[in-house]
């Protein structure tokens, strides 16, 4: 199911133009860490994330089991860096919080390793790392035009 619930949260991305700063699917919640669409709003996106990873579980489930979501979403505008960073610890340290795992690095279904290691994820994450390989490559590909 995490799975599952990644691979609908990198569609969302891409269908409304966001960009996913953070991420941890945890055993009944999940912490997002995101940008505001570029088309539509966030509650039309989030929507459609709900809408589409319940169809998607329950397909798997054959139709029947568990409600997958709450009715609501809790969100919060971060409007500083400081804020940002806490709000990112905060998500990657949630399983060591709740005994699940010893490091963030332990927990499978987060972005933390993006940001320790650069390892890729099934969610393309934005960050200084990301921002860095995008101009390396706009240098690169200005390299081979000329």
């Amino acid at each position: 199911m995490c799975r599952l619930f990644l691979d609908t949260l990198e569609e969302m991305r891409c269908r409304f133009g966001m960009r996913v700063y953070g991420y941890i699917v945890m055993p009944e919640h999940v912490h997002l860490l995101l940008s505001e669409p570029d088309q539509y709003n966030l509650a039309v996106a989030i929507h459609w994330l709900k809408l589409t990873s319940s169809k998607r579980a329950s397909a798997l489930r054959g139709g029947i089991g568990q409600r997958l979501w709450q009715s609501r979403y809790y969100d919060h505008n971060v409007v500083s860096y400081e804020k940002f960073v806490e709000k990112l610890r905060y998500i990657h340290r949630n399983p060591v919080k709740r005994s699940l795992c010893e490091k963030p690095e332990g927990w499978p279904w987060s972005s933390f390793r993006h940001y320790s290691d650069g390892e890729s994820c099934p969610v393309k994450i934005e960050s200084e790392r990301t921002a860095r390989d995008r101009a390396l490559s706009v240098t690169e590909q200005t390299q081979v035009n000329d």
